[in-house]
């Protein structure tokens, strides 16, 4: 029975959190399935990347160590898939929509001619009927995601063509321990079989990165404004009553392309998601890009001069006005009643 396959993606010998997710969105379909689990590990220095994943469920763990794999480079990483999967034969691949992953993704499925479905924000089993023919597909991958500007979720499938693949965005699926005493089998492959010469023609001489000076993925409380704070300067409330209760600022696209606060900050759809313990929107309407981001935090507060903001009808709690009169409200208040 084909394997269900997840990229394992390494940054200074660290799996990013996103590979953490699909591993655990993996075990559950490859449970469903009745299949393995196999991750794979391309990179440098990878002795140590068993502890990390083995608990996630994993059954076999590929490994392809060599000095020439790190940092990623396009060519050889793509050269080592192509032929696994050639060997392999998964029927699912899952990847992070990430720089690498938006990079490595479209060139592996092109060469297989698997198709590939991107930004995912779930995954399902289930079976498809073809109306034409009416055959019945059975154990389909369901890559669910927003089109059409996230104006409808589609449901996309691959009924014919080996693997499945999809990318999914960091933040969209839940990580979670399966099994703290599960052990993996590790396969270590020789990197000649699988690469040529020629695919290490480009070597990376100097390699910086830029880490973003905000990190609000974490944060159990966020305050997020949208275009209805009104300017940059009002977004300054919103960092007050932050700093006061201990949360972070976000903000919607619609804030961002008005200048009101920075890239890093986005939620949403093309921004990030996050699952606070509290999410207060200020201003924010609450299309569906920006909710794709936020809805499945724990409690939401709405604030909004509109009292038909689709935001308030997922809010759990809703406060008609204006964000500069509410915010300075709950800051005094809270002041007040927290000593």
């Amino acid at each position: 029975m084909n394997s269900l396959f997840v990229y394992l993606e390494i940054e200074n010998g660290t799996v990013e959190d996103v590979s953490f997710e699909l591993l655990t969105k993996g075990r559950e379909l490859a449970n469903r399935l009745n299949c393995l689990l196999e991750a794979v590990a391309i990179g440098s220095q990878l002795d140590k990347i068993e502890k990390h994943v083995s608990f996630y469920g994993v059954d076999i763990l590929h490994i392809f160590d060599d000095v020439r794999l790190s940092p990623y480079t396009t060519l050889p990483y793509t050269s080592i898939l192509i032929k696994l999967f050639l060997e392999e034969k998964p029927q699912i691949f899952l990847i992070g929509a990430t720089n690498i992953g938006r990079d490595l993704a479209p060139r592996v499925s092109s060469a297989l001619f698997s198709g590939l479905t991107a930004d995912c924000t779930s995954l399902e089993i289930g079976d498809h009927k073809e109306k034409k023919t009416n055959k019945i597909y059975t154990n389909l991958l369901y890559q669910i995601r927003p089109a059409f500007g996230g104006n409808i979720i589609a449901t996309i499938v691959n009924p014919d063509n080996r693997p499945q693949m999809a990318t999914v965005r960091e933040g969209v699926m839940k990580k979670m321990i399966y099994d703290i005493d599960y052990k993996c089998k590790i396969i270590s492959h020789e990197i000649t079989k699988y690469v040529l010469a020629s695919d290490f023609a480009v070597k990376i001489i100097d390699r910086r990165l830029e880490s973003s000076m905000v990190n609000i993925k974490n944060s159990s409380i966020i305050i997020a404004g949208g275009y209805g704070v009104g300017s940059r300067e009002a977004f300054g409330l919103l960092y007050n009553l932050a700093d006061i209760i201990g949360g972070a600022v976000g903000a919607s696209r619609s804030a961002i392309d008005a200048g009101f606060s920075e890239l890093d900050r986005q939620i949403g759809q093309t921004g990030l998601t996050v699952r606070p313990k509290l999410y207060i929107a200020c201003g924010i309407s609450g299309q569906i890009q920006h909710v794709a981001g936020m809805r499945d935090s724990s409690i939401v507060v709405s604030i909004n001069s509109d009292p038909v903001a689709p935001i308030n009808d997922i809010a759990d709690y809703v406060i008609i006005g204006n964000v500069e009169t509410v915010i300075p409200k709950i800051i005094k208040y809270y002041k007040n009643n927290s000593k």
